[in-house]
């Protein structure tokens, strides 16, 4: 039962405190063990390709394996600070509140017209420029971003920890901050191939979980499973990224919206009209599916300990 009150008391902290300021965050300090390593990164594209290698091997075990021995010790030494500690260092593996909290920023300028905050706010949780982008463009990459960082944030820390424990959740957090940091082509092309790859092979079975969970939630946020269903199916491909898509596309086929990033990929069919509480239902749909996730891991984990 230990497993099963971390991962409930992670899942409080969360809802209740939210996440830790930038300064002491885990995951800026894994930013700033990669931004050190990068500092040494050859200009050779084959040494950068191993030197990749490296520091992604490298940032998982600095960061996993002492948490791994701690959590060890304190095992069979006091159960209550095993699940405080364990506790604490999943919660920092995932964020389902401030993922909310991101969403609402973009929202509230928008219902008040002020497109150029509601534009600000959206370009801190998109990778594409926003400062062009019209209303609807500025709901829809809101929803896109809610949509997949429930996979990303959420649901695959959680499937990492039903395999590998709070290591297991914080191994593959690192491994998708350090996809964030170098995996993309342009400077760190080959000096992030391999992270690139990682977090692909990490992603594949949490991202189509996430879609299932869209899926069977759709009717609770008054949107539409069997459009999900069948966009899901449809367009999931339509991504550059092998799991991008799942998410996104049932989340548009719920909402009846079609969400695109211009020149790459489209997205569902316009069935409703793009309106900004179309941002509210993506939020729902986000704690909808969360809710989901963690009764079945909290199920699968009794189950195997009992």
């Amino acid at each position: 039962m230990d497993y099963v009150a971390i991962l409930l008391l992670a899942l409080a902290l969360d809802i209740v405190f939210g996440e830790l300021p930038n300064q002491v965050h885990p995951v800026a300090a894994i930013g700033r063990v990669i931004s050190w390593q990068l500092r040494f990164a050859p200009k050779n594209n084959k040494e950068a390709f191993f030197y990749g290698i490296f520091i992604a091997l490298f940032t998982i075990a600095i960061f996993s394996v002492p948490i791994y021995i701690l959590l060890w010790y304190l095992r069979d030494i006091n159960a209550v600070l095993f699940v405080l500690v364990g506790a604490v260092c999943l919660k920092n593996t995932f964020s389902l509140k401030e993922l909310g909290c991101a969403a609402r920023r973009v929202q509230s300028p928008l219902r008040v017209g002020e497109l150029t905050k509601a534009r600000e706010a959206v370009g801190r949780i998109v990778s594409r420029n926003t400062s062009c982008l019209e209303r609807d463009a500025v709901v829809a990459a809101t929803i896109e971003s809610v949509s997949e960082n429930t996979s990303d944030s959420f649901v695959a820390p959680l499937f990492y920890f039903l395999l590998l424990g709070v290591p297991g959740a914080l191994a593959y957090r690192v491994a998708n901050t350090l996809d964030a940091m170098v995996g993309y082509h342009g400077e760190y092309e080959y000096l992030g191939k391999f992270s690139a790859r990682m977090d692909d092979i990490l992603n594949y079975i949490p991202s189509r979980i996430s879609g299932l969970l869209v899926v069977l939630v759709a009717n609770l946020a008054r949107g539409s499973m069997a459009r999900a269903w069948h966009v899901m199916w449809r367009d999931h491909a339509n991504t550059e990224s092998p799991n991008a898509g799942w998410t996104m596309s049932a989340t548009a086929g719920a909402l009846g919206l079609r969400l695109e990033k211009e020149g790459q990929y489209s997205l569902g069919d316009t069935i409703v009209p793009v309106s900004v509480e179309a941002i509210s239902q993506g939020v729902r749909i986000m704690w909808l599916s969360a809710c989901v996730w963690t009764i079945v891991c909290s199920f699968i984990t009794w189950m195997v300990l009992a």
